[in-house]
């Protein structure tokens, strides 16, 4: 039996975000999962990652150049049986850069209780 979709269950995936444990974020989502970034180089969608490992890599990645990264200021709104919205301000300082502060959210869906889509939008503000 799939996992409910509640705000608890958003709050453990963030926290695993939160935490940068990546295996934890991924034990949440399905093996062909797909997650649409909010910065990319193709329109209309940003940059789309498929499949845990391609998303690991990413978090990976991200989480060594924004070591203190992290999702605040959490709201969610449930829909249905397989879908989300998450509103949040996520914050950081790149290795390379200035600190940063935008306002974003996450459109979830799910499949079987695990993420199947994650879709990412921030204000950039300039």
């Amino acid at each position: 039996m799939a996992r409910p979709i509640n705000t608890e269950l958003l709050d453990a995936i963030q926290a695993a975000f939160n935490t940068h444990d990546v295996d934890t974020i991924l034990s949440h989502f399905t093996e062909d999962c797909v997650w649409l970034m909010a910065r990319g180089p193709n329109a209309p969608e940003g940059r789309r990652c498929t499949g845990k490992a391609a998303i690991g890599a990413i978090l990976t990645a991200r989480y060594k150049e924004i070591p203190d990264m992290r999702w605040e200021e959490m709201r969610h709104w449930i829909f249905e049986d397989t879908k989300a919205l998450s509103e949040w301000v996520v914050r950081g300082t790149p290795r390379s850069g200035e600190p940063f502060e935008y306002l974003g959210c996450d459109l979830w869906e799910f499949r079987d209780g695990l993420v199947s889509k994650k879709d990412t939008y921030w204000k950039t503000i300039g």
